[in-house]
């Protein structure tokens, strides 16, 4: 087991902000997590907070981590089950997603083409419940197991057991910090359903020259789109959407539509509708709003940059000042996406 001591987090948060943590190490199975786990009770008081840190994709640092990081690199993709309908694929946490959508795309197994090129790894999936274009992690989770930290014990989740709602899970409230993801089981399709509705998927498709509509080539019509509007984390730092997309009364869509008929706006639950917080952001005039290396991405509103050695908590003020420039403007209070430390 390889430990680090005040390791640089640049490489593995894809915001590439420069913060460090006190100690540093990787796990590939519940053993050597369990290793770790003992180490960590060893060190003082003070040091023992743990983050587990996957792709490093939905995450900004403001402050050095005083304790462990550690690193989930269990991989391992398995076919554990089959029925006339369903094929059930278990992927370990530490699995890249997007090379995970790509080899289920390859197979043939449907269900995941329209979450394809989300970074990050498998086993924060669940966690944010993901989403993209008409499509969420719910919609093809069967279980996962999860390690808890204090009983150290493998638990199984099932979808009633994740509470999932939108960008939520019961791991982001009530046992938040409790459990460490192991793997993630989805039920995939056989035969392809496909939503084309959301966003430009259809158009795309079109502009593609598409006469068949393929889960392959679905997937490649959702990468043409997220590459064209999305900014490459190797060039920029980012971690994709920043703030979640409001959801409030038909009421007050009602309202907000009478003085903004452009409003931007999505079905939700009955009586309740989504809002385009892209849109918001961009009608406050922060696209392509620079101060410093913080900065609001010039194609996509909803997108915080850093464009070069901006700190985390630059990153934070100028979320800071989108939220309450949304509220003053509309009324709607916008919730960040990304998880800060």
């Amino acid at each position: 087991m390889k430990v680090l001591e005040n390791s640089s987090l640049k490489p593995y948060n894809t915001f590439g902000i420069d913060a460090s943590a006190r100690w540093l190490a990787a796990f590939e199975d519940t053993e050597s997590l369990e290793e770790i786990l003992y180490e960590v009770q060893q060190t003082p008081l003070s040091q023992q907070a743990v983050l587990v840190l996957g792709g490093g994709s939905n995450i900004l640092f403001t402050h050095n981590w005083p304790g462990w990081v550690l690193r989930n690199e269990i991989r391992g993709i398995e076919e554990v089950h089959e029925d006339a309908e369903y094929v059930y694929i278990k992927a370990g946490a530490g699995e890249n997603w997007h090379e995970f959508t790509q080899y289920c795309i390859n197979k043939g197994w449907a269900g995941l083409e329209n979450l394809s090129l989300i970074p990050g790894k498998v086993g924060a999936s669940p966690m944010q419940n993901i989403g993209a274009y008409g499509v969420e992690l719910r919609d093809v989770f069967w279980d996962l197991e999860a390690y808890h930290k204090q009983d150290k014990a493998v638990h199984t989740f099932t979808a009633l057991d994740c509470e999932f709602g939108y960008r939520d899970s019961v791991f982001k409230n009530r046992y938040r910090d409790q459990f460490i993801i192991l793997s993630v089981t989805f039920r995939l399709r056989k035969h392809p359903i496909f939503h084309l509705e959301y966003g430009a998927i259809k158009q795309e498709l079109e502009k593609m020259g598409v006469h068949e509509i393929t889960i392959q080539r679905v997937a490649q019509a959702v990468m043409n789109i997220r590459r064209s509007k999305l900014p490459d984390p190797a060039q920029i730092g980012n971690a994709g959407s920043f703030f979640k997309n409001p959801v409030i009364s038909q009421e007050k869509f009602e309202v907000l539509r009478g003085h903004y008929p452009q409003i931007v706006s999505y079905p939700a639950k009955e009586g309740f509708v989504k809002l385009a917080a892209g849109w918001l952001i961009e009608q406050c005039g922060w696209k392509g709003y620079r101060k410093g290396d913080a900065g609001c991405h010039d194609k996509q509103a909803l997108v915080l940059v850093n464009h070069g050695a901006a700190k985390g908590d630059e990153i934070f003020n100028l979320s800071q000042e989108i939220l309450e420039s949304v509220e003053f403007k509309f009324g709607v209070i916008l919730e960040r996406e990304v998880n800060i430390i």
